[in-house]
């Protein structure tokens, strides 16, 4: 073996002779803690009282009639928006659509002197975009949504539209009102 390759075997072996005691011969300190965490997700629950707005018999043109119910958020989290979707069932003799006849208005308290804050139709709500309702109806009477434990009262009119015309096809006519109220909450937050 040459001079240089003898010299250079003898540095590797002593710098992993020094490395090996070195690394035999370190001591350090260590610590560790184990943290638990838990994640729970909040809840909707928009409730309504009573659950059926209006059941009446007997009603002709002209009359009108006058409810009052309240909404409730019985969750853990804020309601943002409810939106209000329309559907009915037409049970009788007549071509004529039923709902075009029932007007509904929405109003701010039982004061029939009150004007209404939004007026429609049965047939005109059942085609209308949910989102209407609610910039007409719900967010002027709940500006800020309605608060987790908070309820609001709301008051609407059904009236049978007299027209002044013939309206004997309705005779006997049946009208099966569903509403459903559907509640979202609001956007995320930085907690």
């Amino acid at each position: 073996m040459s001079i240089r390759r003898k010299l250079g075997l003898g540095i590797a072996t002593a710098i992993l002779g020094g490395a090996l005691i070195t690394g035999g011969t370190f001591a350090y300190f260590s610590d560790e803690v184990e943290t638990n965490n838990t994640f729970t997700s909040g809840s909707l629950d928009l409730s309504m009282n009573p659950e059926a707005i209006i059941n009446i018999d007997n009603i002709k043109p002209g009359d009108s009639i006058f409810r009052e119910f309240t909404l409730a958020n019985d969750g853990s989290l804020d309601i943002d928006t409810i939106n209000l979707d329309t559907d009915y069932q037409v049970d009788g003799d007549s071509d004529e659509d039923f709902g075009k006849h029932i007007r509904v208005n929405f109003l701010w308290n039982w004061d029939k002197e009150n004007e209404p804050i939004f007026e429609t139709t049965l047939h005109e709500l059942k085609d209308m975009d949910p989102d209407v309702v609610e910039k007409s109806v719900f967010e002027p009477l709940m500006e800020d949504g309605l608060q987790s434990g908070d309820t609001n009262d709301l008051w609407v009119e059904f009236e049978f539209v007299d027209n002044g015309e013939d309206q004997n096809e309705f005779q006997d006519t049946g009208l099966e009102l569903t509403w459903t109220f559907n509640a979202t909450q609001g956007e995320g937050e930085e907690l």
